[in-house]
């Protein structure tokens, strides 16, 4: 039988962990405490938050949920801070989605609406002016996927595997990945993607576009992620922030007020300090120092 396929190539089934099905979240024998459930750091400009439930696969509990929201509103606050790498401990994935053991009826449809503002973690993640950057490896399913897809920039290894697999579960998904991946993708590969819950490589990711970027290994991986995160770091923090506002708001708007949208941002950074330094740095034959102001 041939593999069915997106973009033309074959769409590989990757094979899974024993227990493991991919198509449902995973609860662990021993939880981290939930106080380390989501680490930060902080690193030569870079807010470094990293997924400790490495023996739950990262699946995303309360913990989680409200480990991130804090630490993306702390990290936005904090003016050393420019810009955020999201990573996973352990070897065997990034996030594979909700923990299991928190499925629990809801009151209502309106009370499942509602998101409480200390665990609106994806918000929290999106809301960020700053770049940010996914570092995925292992198993990127479910609502891990939609952390990553709500960041900038992707980055996995070779051995990373994606999916949306609400569908075999009677759901969609609901923390933005219905909307987000058409965006990244088009339409008709995301529907595809969605309405299957099947999986994808790495390789697969990179010629769809949900990653720009491939690293051989995990260790690779961990090397290059913090990189890119300290090169975009070294740059002009308020240029970086003006990037994503006239690339993210202007992908709504029509061709003209997208070009008046970026033209009153250009404006704004004309008469900056960091726009005056970068010109003596390229005099002086040196790196600029950016400041933000």
């Amino acid at each position: 039988m041939t593999p069915r396929t997106v973009s033309g190539t074959p769409l590989l089934r990757p094979a899974l962990p024993r227990g493991l099905s991919g198509d449902q979240p995973v609860a662990s024998e021993q939880d981290a405490n939930p106080e380390d459930a989501v680490l930060v750091e902080r690193r030569n400009g870079v807010g470094i938050v990293t997924l400790n439930r490495a023996d739950a696969m990262n699946a995303i509990n309360m913990a989680v949920r409200g480990g991130l929201t804090a630490a993306c509103r702390a990290l936005e606050a904090d003016p050393s801070v420019r810009a955020v790498l999201f990573r996973a401990d352990g070897r065997r994935g990034f996030c594979v989605g909700a923990d299991i053991k928190e499925f629990r009826p809801v009151d209502s449809p309106v009370a499942a609406r509602r998101v409480d503002p200390a665990i609106a973690y994806i918000d929290a993640v999106a809301a960020l002016t700053k770049p940010t950057v996914a570092a995925i490896h292992g198993f990127c399913l479910g609502g891990g996927f939609e952390i990553a897809l709500a960041c900038d920039l992707r980055i996995a290894s070779a051995d990373a595997v994606f999916g949306l697999p609400e569908i075999n579960l009677g759901l969609i998904p609901g923390a933005g990945g219905t909307q987000r991946l058409p965006r990244l993708i088009g339409v008709g590969r995301a529907l595809d993607l969605m309405l299957t819950g099947e999986r994808f490589t790495a390789e697969e990711a990179l010629r769809l576009g949900v990653i720009s970027r491939l690293a051989p290994s995990q260790d690779a991986l961990a090397e290059q992620s913090v990189a890119l995160a300290e090169t975009i770091a070294a740059k002009s923090p308020t240029a970086a922030a003006y990037v994503k506002e006239a690339v993210l708001a202007g992908a709504d708007l029509d061709l003209k007020a997208g070009i008046a949208l970026e033209k009153n941002l250009f404006t704004l950074l004309l008469s900056t300090e960091d726009r005056m330094e970068a010109a003596a740095a390229f005099r002086e034959k040196r790196r600029p120092v950016f400041t933000g102001r």
